[in-house]
């Protein structure tokens, strides 16, 4: 063969050959548009079906809310001219009295609250359901004849407080499906103390945000200035009771999620010692997390209605459904005392500086307890900043944060809380090198980016858990070491605007601590903001003036009227002592004001 013959040869085959992988290139494109395709077309669908899901999820809850109002139009043709005013005005002790001597019959308590509740509902967006069987719970209740602490008191729950027939989403889409068998055993218990259950409240996506918002249920408002939230997690319960549409609910708290909304709306909220309630049948937020656990407790308009509530649900019902509570009944000794108390107080924890109300109720509060003849004895609470450190790397970052971000990719992310979930899929690397960039401009930020890096390894991770157990040990030998029988200190309020919560978790410091800490603790009411408060507010930098430091006072601004608490804390298994100290602080401010 001629070398000129060669040559076209290996023309012919070169060309062949390219036309070949060509082809096989045209054909790996088309496969990988057509996989595209249908990658997108999975998620289009999932997306669809979502979005049809939280539909029909919103039609059952209007479908609840027209069941109600029927039932309410029965039973007020039926019973016109009742003091719906009169009723509502009632404290819950006393609509207990009144229910058990039967001055008050369940049915009527029921439906006064009923339509109070649906007036909240309406205005605030706090209900995720009515319960339909509450007359079937009623019907029971005059069965029985047996008359409980809490015969015939209207309840509201948070979403994921299981209820028998009801999904218990905390706001998340991929659980609408998941009907519960049963009742969680608090619901149980309250039943059998005589209460009837007769509203779900409203929550944040995944819980994991002081705003409660959901693209299921939506957004719910303060009760006192629709411009501001109502906190959360536990924010429709607190938008409920604070609005008046109910004398008793039940929240949950792991990182404040009861006391947040709680001051916010301008109610008493509990706290108890971990595990003191039953948390069966309550959803995580998130899955197999044991270091610091969430737990349950009792929302109302003052301290009388909590105390009432955890004699009755520290009972052999309670033990016995649930052996891993331990069975410590309520202590009444202990909370009757007068015995004058040794009381450490801090206007500031180091880490997050309180707004100028909340400073200033604290030393109010101080004062008024000094002058009743408690020892008032200044505290301070060690190493904040290295505490939520702790505390985010063996909670909510326990996994870099890999729990919850799983949990978004099933969802269409809520609008408020887009930013907090977006830090859950953040790259390790990228958030330690974020972290470093800050360290000499916001030295604060830094450290709290850092830990949301996760640990490096399960031997890190167990190492964490050590630390947060001799943090544990750290600060309760300070406590000790002043002989303290509780603490007073700052809690966080005024309302925030909407909108800023979802960039201020680090603000959550004054709560977050007793979580870590596994203390009871509890908020009262105490004040309002003033026009003075306002006007310092003016001058507030903060500890850093930084970027936190900046959002915090955007947040609470235009607060004048609104509620402003503080926080009361009691060492483990000593639940009643810090209701008793919550009943003074309650008692000292409300006797202030008469003067």
């Amino acid at each position: 063969m001629s070398s000129i013959q060669q040559i076209a040869t290996m023309k012919d085959t070169l060309a062949h050959v390219l036309s070949e992988r060509s082809l096989e290139c045209k054909l790996l494109a088309t496969l990988g548009c057509l996989f595209a395709a249908s990658v997108y077309g999975l998620r289009w669908r999932k997306r669809i079906h979502i979005l049809r899901r939280m539909e029909e999820e919103r039609e059952r809850r209007e479908d609840s809310v027209r069941l109600m109002q029927e039932a309410l139009r029965r039973f007020l043709q039926q019973n016109p001219g009742l003091d719906h005013r009169r009723i509502l005005d009632l404290t819950l002790v006393e609509l207990a009295e009144e229910l058990k001597d039967g001055t008050l019959s369940p049915e009527t308590a029921l439906y006064v609250y009923v339509k109070k509740a649906l007036e909240v509902h309406k205005s605030l967006n706090c209900v995720t359901v009515f319960l339909s069987d509450c007359e079937a719970q009623l019907k029971k209740l005059q069965e029985n004849g047996v008359k409980g602490p809490l015969y015939g008191v209207p309840v509201s729950i948070k979403e994921h407080v299981g209820y028998q027939g009801h999904p218990y989403t905390c706001g998340l889409a991929q659980y609408l499906d998941v009907l519960e068998e049963e009742d969680s055993v608090i619901v149980k218990v309250l039943k059998k103390q005589g209460a009837i259950v007769f509203a779900k409240t409203n929550v944040p996506q995944s819980l994991i945000c002081f705003e409660t918002s959901n693209t299921i249920y939506g957004h719910t408002k303060n009760p006192h200035n629709t411009a501001k939230g109502a906190s959360g997690s536990s924010g429709g319960e607190g938008a409920l009771i604070g609005g008046g549409g109910s004398v008793l609910g039940f929240g949950t708290d792991l990182t404040g999620s009861i006391r947040l909304p709680s001051s916010f709306c301008g109610i008493a909220g509990f706290k108890p010692t971990s595990l003191r309630l039953s948390m069966s049948g309550v959803r995580p937020c998130i899955d197999g997390m044991t270091a610091v656990p969430l737990c349950i407790g009792p929302m109302a308009q003052d301290v009388d209605g909590l105390v009432l509530v955890m004699k009755a649900l520290l009972c052999d019902e309670m033990f016995n459904l649930d052996p891993n509570v331990p069975p410590i009944y309520f202590n009444e000794e202990l909370y009757s005392s007068h015995k004058p108390l040794r009381i450490g107080y801090y206007e500031e924890d180091g880490f997050f500086l309180p707004s100028p109300g909340m400073r200033r109720v604290l030393l109010e509060t101080k004062q008024l307890l000094g002058e009743a003849g408690h020892q008032l004895i200044p505290f301070k609470p060690p190493r904040v900043d290295y505490a939520f450190q702790m505390f985010l790397k063996t909670t909510i970052f326990g996994d870099g944060g890999k729990t919850l971000a799983d949990k978004f990719k099933e969802n269409i992310v809520d609008i408020h809380l887009a930013e907090s979930a977006s830090q859950f899929n953040f790259p390790a690397l990228l958030t330690k090198t974020y972290s470093f960039l800050l360290q000499h401009s916001a030295p604060r930020i830094s450290k709290i980016i850092h830990s949301l890096a996760g640990p490096r390894s399960i031997q890190e991770h167990w190492m964490d858990h050590v630390a947060l157990q001799e943090y544990q040990a750290e600060f309760i030998r300070e406590w000790k070491k002043l002989n303290l029988d509780a603490i007073i200190c700052p809690m966080l309020s005024p309302a925030f605007n909407i909108g800023y919560p979802g960039k201020l978790l680090a603000a959550i410091s004054y709560t977050m601590l007793y979580n870590m800490l596994q203390f009871p603790a509890g908020v009262v009411p105490v004040g309002f903001v003033t026009k003075e408060d306002e006007k310092a507010l003016r001058h507030y930098t903060g500890y850093n003036n930084d970027h936190w430091d900046k959002c915090f006072k955007k947040a609470v601004a235009d607060g004048v009227g609104l509620p402003l608490s503080v926080q009361c804390v009691a060492l483990p298994y000593q639940d009643e002592l810090c209701l008793r100290l919550m009943k003074e602080v309650q008692t000292l401010h409300v006797r202030q004001m008469k003067k």
